[in-house]
């Protein structure tokens, strides 16, 4: 507990860094682009009417409720986790320079990395609003439960990209790996297709053991159909919420002193 309480007060006196490297990361991502920040609503509307259009016919006779909500939605949530980890991925080699620069904690890097990626996705709720007012889907009181699982999202996308940061400052290939990755997750989160068409014993590893499948269920849940989120989905995203912070932070920690030798 000291050596947490410590990190959390240097955290603190490191707070103004912090923003602005949340800041420069934000405006790196629209830099030279005429729409700017309206890409963050602008890209998932697209994404979702170019899957709508591919895919809702194939789907219909499952009768899913909404198709372009539960795509957004899907597709929202997945863009986040992909595009926090591919940053925080290359937070400490992209930041070399500095790094040999000055003296700063290392994680700030990491940290700053992910928390422009859960700025970004703030704004692309608001896409999921366009879209719901279009398909006229009426929310009930459980969206405002919804800060949970970005919360619960937020603290597995900082374990994991703590992990992918030291990773890839030893081993390179780490980051054509993890694209490779990224698609095979992609397929298996039910995304665009109904998770009732995987087969029973696939969808139960699915439903245990990929957090991104939990976190976008509990989403859909809140957003889409009014409901709460099964106990087993809270109490399993937030464990992989838990477990994967501590270890990825942990790695880091152990690494970080090596660093400067690679970088």
């Amino acid at each position: 507990m000291g050596k947490i309480k410590e990190r959390l007060i240097v955290l603190y006196d490191k707070r103004e860094l912090l923003e602005q490297l949340v800041r420069r990361d934000i405006r790196l991502k629209y830099r030279r682009s005429v729409l700017g920040y309206f890409w963050s609503i602008m890209n998932p509307l697209l994404i979702m009417l170019v899957l709508t259009a591919v895919f809702s016919n194939l789907f219909r006779r499952y009768n899913m409720v909404n198709y372009p909500v539960y795509v957004i939605i899907g597709r929202a949530v997945f863009d986040f986790f992909q595009h926090a980890t591919s940053q925080g991925m290359l937070s400490i080699i992209g930041n070399a320079n500095l790094i040999r620069k000055i003296y700063v904690p290392k994680y700030i890097f990491t940290l700053a990395s992910v928390t422009s990626a859960a700025v970004d996705f703030i704004f692309s709720l608001g896409a999921i609003a366009i879209v719901m007012i279009i398909t006229r889907t009426v929310p009930s009181w459980y969206v405002l439960l919804l800060p949970f699982v970005i919360v619960q999202l937020y603290v597995f996308c900082l374990g994991f990209s703590f992990f992918l940061a030291a990773a890839t400052v030893f081993f390179r290939d780490t980051r054509y790996i993890y694209n490779a990755l990224m698609l095979g997750w992609m397929f298996v989160s039910a995304i665009f297709y109904p998770a009732s068409i995987l087969p029973e014993k696939l969808l139960w590893f699915v439903s245990n053991f990929n957090p991104m499948f939990i976190y976008i269920g509990q989403a859909r849940d809140l957003i889409l159909y009014g409901a709460m989120p099964p106990c087993q989905y809270i109490l399993t995203g937030t464990l992989w919420a838990l477990v994967t912070f501590f270890i990825g932070m942990e790695i880091f920690r152990r690494t970080q002193d090596s660093f400067i030798l690679y970088i």
